[in-house]
């Protein structure tokens, strides 16, 4: 018996095999940090790899020791603060009692953290590990990478492997009646006519040497190459920056889109992302221009969804495509612009669109801006609006709004 032991080594020397195992174990633990550090990092660095920590305890696992068995008598020295049958409270943190760096008084745990140093590989996968697309379809074949075997009946060539037992034998046993019926009639005549043994015998022998199973009667199952038909999707990226919006809601909706784009270019091959930005005008820009490029003036919802839906029409058919939107905006919109909005989301773009997910960025949640209560009144299933007040609820909403149907 031979056995493959795989000692790949990469940082700290440690086996990735081992690595693997530990990071599938303490999968939410893990998750739980990196979504904690996510939020005090800037834009350029989100991608990036890093330290995470872990509470020593949620890494405690159960330990089989030899006790001491059966009835024991001991002599203690005497006490005068408990009695028998007293709990003993627990020593503070910090204290004679705990462990660790933290000093007296310091810590809640006692405890350091254990530290564990992610890869960039091991960071995405942890960020994007159970998200994805909502109703992704497979639509058309386009430049599919990808294929399937199908059965096309059987063929008289192929490996041993492919062979069809049953039609082989049903071919052969075709091929010895139509070969030994003439001879058989032929047989009988001479028996009837009393010819002479020896001709019966050639004729028999004749019979008897055609083969049960000729090369010629082999049938292989035949399967053909097919591509498989691939999701393709274009995400609309629709994003407020009028003078309403301050920096740091600007942050919070760049943030927002740059976890979206991290996570649409690492699960999906075949997605097109369209950013589109507005002030009281709509433009179709770049990335670099989406996510760099100052940008002010007034607040005009209704011209980024005429131009989606404009684009949409121009380039991507909802025959082929998934469609899908992603809209941030402060919410501060004036007039009958925000009924108007609503109800061209509603008539126009949800009706082609596999998701539309919008993003509020406003002052506080104590009061609904106009855009948030015209779009609340929009019921459909493919709509789903959420808000975000500081960094560290970024990366929850994404979860929350691109969450697997199944989980």
């Amino acid at each position: 018996m031979s056995m493959i032991i795989d000692r790949r080594l990469n940082d700290r020397n440690k086996n990735a095999t081992n690595r693997q195992r530990f990071i599938k174990r303490y999968k939410a633990q893990l998750r739980r940090s990196v979504a904690d550090i996510v939020a005090d990092r800037s834009i350029t660095d989100m991608s990036r790899g890093g330290e995470v920590g872990i509470p020593t305890k949620d890494i405690s696992e159960p330990r089989f020791r030899i006790g001491q068995g059966g009835d024991r008598e001991m002599v203690h020295p005497g006490n005068k603060a408990f009695n028998a049958g007293d709990e003993i409270a627990k020593p503070p943190s910090g204290g004679s009692g705990g462990t660790g760096s933290g000093g007296e008084g310091q810590g809640d745990e006692g405890q350091d953290n254990f530290m564990f140093t992610l890869s960039k590989e091991e960071f995405m996968n942890l960020f994007f590990d159970d998200l994805e697309l909502p109703r992704m379809a497979r639509t058309v074949l386009g430049d599919s990478q990808q294929f399937t075997y199908r059965r096309a009946g059987y063929t008289p060539s192929g490996v041993p492997a492919n062979l069809s037992v049953s039609r082989s034998v049903r071919n052969a046993m075709a091929r010895r009646i139509a070969l030994t019926a003439p001879l058989k009639r032929e047989l009988a005549e001479l028996m009837q006519s009393g010819a002479a043994p020896e001709d019966i015998a050639a004729l028999e022998k004749r019979i008897a040497r055609i083969p049960f199973l000729d090369e010629y009667d082999l049938r292989f199952r035949h399967r053909v190459k097919e591509p498989k038909p691939i999701s393709r999707a274009v995400m609309f990226c629709l994003m407020d920056v009028s003078a309403s919006m301050s920096e740091e809601k600007k942050d919070l909706a760049k943030r927002f889109y740059t976890l979206l784009y991290l996570f649409l270019s690492r699960k999906y091959e075949q997605v097109e992302l369209v950013f589109i930005r507005h002030t009281s005008n709509a433009e179709e820009v770049d990335e670099h221009a989406f996510f760099h490029d100052p940008q002010t003036g007034g607040t005009v919802v209704m011209s980024a969804l005429n131009l989606m839906i404009d684009i949409q029409q121009e380039r991507y058919s909802p025959n082929d495509w998934n469609i899908y939107g992603a809209q941030v905006s402060d919410g501060d919109a004036f007039g009958s612009d925000p009924q108007r909005s609503a109800a061209r989301l509603a008539k126009d773009i949800l009706p082609v669109c596999k998701y539309f997910a919008y993003v509020e960025v406003p002052d506080s949640s104590s009061t609904m801006t106009p855009l948030a209560a015209a779009y609340s009144q929009i019921r459909d299933e493919t709509f789903a609006m959420s808000t975000v007040l500081d960094r560290s609820g970024v990366y929850p909403v994404l979860r929350e709004l691109f969450q697997k149907e199944s989980v």
